[in-house]
């Protein structure tokens, strides 16, 4: 069994909302290591959230699209005598946070059309919402893992 792993490198909080999860988040969104890039694309989209939703804290309906779009379960490939089996397991919750990330910011990157900061602007209010792309990847995930629960005796 593989150990624990003790040395996490944990990024400095960002330094407008003094969050890890938006560091996170900025890093995720972050290409060929443009990362001022980066930060502007995800202030700008806080600005858009800030203007959309005046009652609440931009950093608010990020925790809540994080938290409806990761994934309770996953379906883990297993060979078990000859034959592979999808083995539904739960997801832990660093895996269910950076999986949420990507898909969010996946599905803004699928849009065509418009500048990225508004695209990931409107995936955070829609998964906020419970809508949007990165939603229903999570539910697709949940059904394969309720369609192969039969499987589950064979988990690790």
């Amino acid at each position: 069994m593989r150990r624990k792993v003790t040395n996490r490198n944990v990024p400095l909080p960002d330094v407008v909302y003094g969050s890890v999860k938006i560091e996170k988040l900025i890093n995720y969104v972050m290409e060929r290591g443009k990362k001022n890039t980066a930060r502007k694309v995800v202030y700008d989209a806080f600005e858009i959230i800030k203007e959309k939703k005046k009652d609440i804290e931009p950093l608010e309906v990020f925790d809540l699209a994080v938290k409806n779009t990761g994934p309770l379960m996953e379906v883990v490939s297993k060979r078990v005598g000859g034959a592979n089996y999808q083995v539904p397991r739960e997801v832990r919750p660093e895996r269910r946070f950076s999986l949420a990330l990507r898909w969010i910011i996946g599905a803004a990157n699928a849009k065509k059309g418009k500048p990225m900061h508004e695209k990931l602007a409107e995936e955070i209010l829609a998964a906020a919402n419970n809508e949007g792309e990165a939603v229903k990847k999570r539910e697709l995930m949940h059904k394969m893992a309720e369609a192969n629960k039969a499987f589950a005796h064979f988990a690790w």
